[in-house]
């Protein structure tokens, strides 16, 4: 007989990239308390950022892989933060870690966007 490992309601049914949707989520449902605007914010997680730039002139602004980033604004669109999956957990080794840089990323672009210190976003920013 034929069938899943485990049923969808089981975390084990969840792909990488579901789970770490949900700690983005989990994120900013922490941060929503504090800053209720954040509910006019688009979250997104992509696997990778673009580069800037094609063929060997392609590069980052700064020669690093951006963990995240953020759009302002405009013409009727709501401000996003974006995640990005793959850097994020090729510097994490478990889910404890992972879920700990991601919500320093979340912090930093919501911190970014609103003009503010990640201090002030989150006062326990930078203590995990």
């Amino acid at each position: 007989m034929r069938g899943p490992v485990a049923p969808p309601q089981v975390p084990l049914a969840a792909s990488r990239a579901e789970t770490f949707a949900d700690l983005v989520q989990d994120s900013v449902e922490r941060l929503e308390r504090r800053w209720p605007q954040l509910s006019d914010i688009d979250f997104l997680v992509l696997d990778v950022p673009r580069l800037h730039g094609t063929g060997a002139d392609a590069a980052w602004s700064d020669g690093t892989v951006p963990l995240g980033g953020t759009v302002a604004a405009r013409e009727g669109r709501p401000a996003r933060v974006v995640v990005y999956r793959r850097p994020v957990e090729i510097r994490t080794k478990g889910r404890d870690e992972r879920a700990a840089l991601v919500h320093e990323v979340v912090v930093e672009q919501i911190a970014d966007l609103l003009g503010l210190s990640p201090e002030t976003v989150d006062p326990r920013y930078g203590e995990d």
